[in-house]
């Protein structure tokens, strides 16, 4: 595999709300994004320039891309930092300190290449390094009809911790999101 794994530089906005949109735009973006294309298009330059920053910066959010030997970025992962004294930003209040790894996406013509594994390895690893704060689990959450995301999150290391939360949104048949969690080992 000839792809590079690094975090996102302030700089790239342009690639990283790109790349953003075309994975919005992926037949399975419904059940593996909180976010809609229209939604994604329709916001300003600044949204993008702000996120990519806060991204590259690493304070409490990383980005990591898998860019391909010709400078194409192929796939994506960021991590959130969640403390138990943190606002939710999604699923259950975090109890100890941990990684929330969002937004994973690679293009279908590297998928089976090797690069969401080496995406989700330099994420996690990132995610060990810290040491303030030092986390003690990385979770993610898996839509329920998502089942071919949720086999490479059990493949990788992932298991379901029992806890779901319900998809936002309107509509009479409730779906849900299920929590899946990597200890500290």
């Amino acid at each position: 595999m000839d792809y590079v794994m690094r975090s996102v530089r302030a700089e790239e906005w342009l690639l990283a709300r790109q790349l953003r949109l075309d994975a919005l735009q992926d037949p399975a973006a419904p059940v593996a994004f909180l976010d809609s294309c229209e939604a994604a298009v329709a916001r300003p330059d600044a949204f993008w320039q702000d996120r990519t920053a806060a991204a590259a910066e690493g304070g409490d959010v990383r980005q990591f891309v898998a860019e391909s030997p010709e400078g194409e970025w192929v796939g994506t992962v960021t991590v959130l930092i969640e403390r138990p004294e943190d606002d939710v930003r999604f699923g259950e209040p975090a109890e100890v300190n941990q990684g929330h790894l969002v937004g994973v996406f690679v293009r279908p013509e590297a998928r089976g290449a090797g690069v969401a594994d080496a995406l989700f390895r330099v994420a996690v690893d990132w995610a060990w390094s810290l040491s303030a704060p030092r986390l003690e689990r990385v979770r993610l959450y898996v839509h329920e009809n998502n089942p071919r995301a949720a086999a490479f999150y059990r493949r990788f290391g992932f298991v379901p911790s029992g806890q779901r939360t319900p998809v936002p949104g309107p509509g009479e048949r409730r779906e849900w999101e299920l929590e899946y969690v990597i200890e500290r080992g």
